[in-house]
């Protein structure tokens, strides 16, 4: 298995509204039966995200599936992608994990 983590870096105003976005990646996500979470650091590093959206993937080319069609159509994305880019200090951080089974 493996997680996608999506950390996205705003300004404190824009935290709602930033929430209010990933909130739509969660619901893509789920629609398509996908496991995902929020995650809203409570303590971060001095440069850290101010968000983060993991979902999990069964499959490494369910990452550009998820990331080219996550929200709906293509054209449904890009819109997405572009709203969500004019609150972001900066383009998103993206990491690839495989989740090692315990044992």
């Amino acid at each position: 298995m493996y997680v996608a983590r999506f950390s996205y870096s705003l300004l404190p105003l824009n935290r709602q509204r930033g929430i209010e976005f990933i909130q739509r990646e969660l619901e893509a996500a789920r629609r398509k039966s996908l496991k995902a979470r929020l995650l809203i650091p409570l303590t971060r590093a001095h440069g850290g995200s101010s968000l983060q959206f993991e979902v999990e993937l069964k499959r490494l080319d369910q990452f550009e599936e998820f990331r080219e069609r996550g929200i709906g159509s293509d054209e449904d994305t890009a819109k997405w992608m572009h709203a969500f880019s004019e609150i972001l200090l900066c383009p998103p951080e993206v990491e690839l994990l495989r989740v090692e089974p315990a044992g």
